[in-house]
């Protein structure tokens, strides 16, 4: 589907809309804004109205991906384990992706994304300037499709599960994701993992009972890691291991 780009604006720093497109979600949207401080464009992305992420910064994504690394890597029960595998929940503006793809410690990286809008966007629009050498990448592979029906059905297991769907435990994009941070969702994460594997999950602000809520559903070593921002709340990443 071509992009639908509107009228560039009076005032040249308000977003533009460069693709719109309705789906079994609900509206997602693609925009445009210079980040005039910078002198640059910045991409967001928009569901059903809320705003998801842009691609101004890309500190906590990249976090996402080298804590749940180092974890592993430091993990005495995965010794002498090779070719770990990851799995991240949600493509986004795919700097989740691009981080682990320039990574050689992945033997496998696999992108869980529901909706084909953003899929699109990084195969033949904007986004690709920053996934195209990831997608690229023989160890990627795009699995099409709802991330909570995934981790709940799908055989194949990860040694680390980086999810980055929503802004966080109590403020879901969907009703439906909410089932993913229920004990019932945290088990099911617990079983795509391998014996010491890692799940990781990005907020934009702390959960307090979201910690308790890993604990509760098997989960050792669980922390919580800081990503400052520029104004209000850190952002921030769970970590959590399956018991070896």
């Amino acid at each position: 589907m071509p992009f639908i780009t509107q009228h560039p604006p009076t005032d040249p720093d308000q977003p533009v809309t460069l693709d719109r497109r309705d789906g079994p979600y609900g509206e997602v949207a693609l925009r445009q804004r210079r980040a005039a401080y910078e002198n640059r464009t910045v991409y967001e992305i928009i569901a059903n109205g809320c705003f998801l992420m842009d691609s101004s910064d890309g500190r906590s994504e990249r976090l996402l991906i080298d804590a749940a690394r180092d974890t592993l890597a430091a993990s005495e029960a995965r010794k002498g384990r090779t070719a770990p595998r990851v799995l991240i929940g949600g493509l986004g503006v795919g700097f989740s992706l691009a981080h682990a793809a320039a990574d050689p410690f992945w033997s496998r990286v696999a992108v869980v994304e529901r909706e084909q809008a953003i899929i699109d966007w990084h195969r033949t629009g904007p986004l690709s300037a920053i996934s195209a050498e990831a997608l690229a990448d023989p160890r990627t592979e795009i699995i099409t499709g709802d991330l909570v029906a995934y981790i709940h059905n799908a055989s194949d297991t990860y040694d680390a599960l980086c999810l980055d769907i929503d802004n966080g435990p109590d403020w879901t994009v969907t009703e439906d994701n909410a089932s993913l941070y229920s004990p019932a969702g945290l088990a099911a994460c617990a079983r795509r993992l391998t014996p010491g594997g890692v799940l990781a999950v990005w907020s934009a602000r702390p959960s307090a009972d979201f910690e308790e809520s890993l604990r509760n559903a098997g989960f050792t070593r669980v922390r919580t890691e800081e990503i400052r921002v520029a104004r209000g709340v850190p952002d921030v990443v769970y970590l959590a291991v399956r018991p070896a």
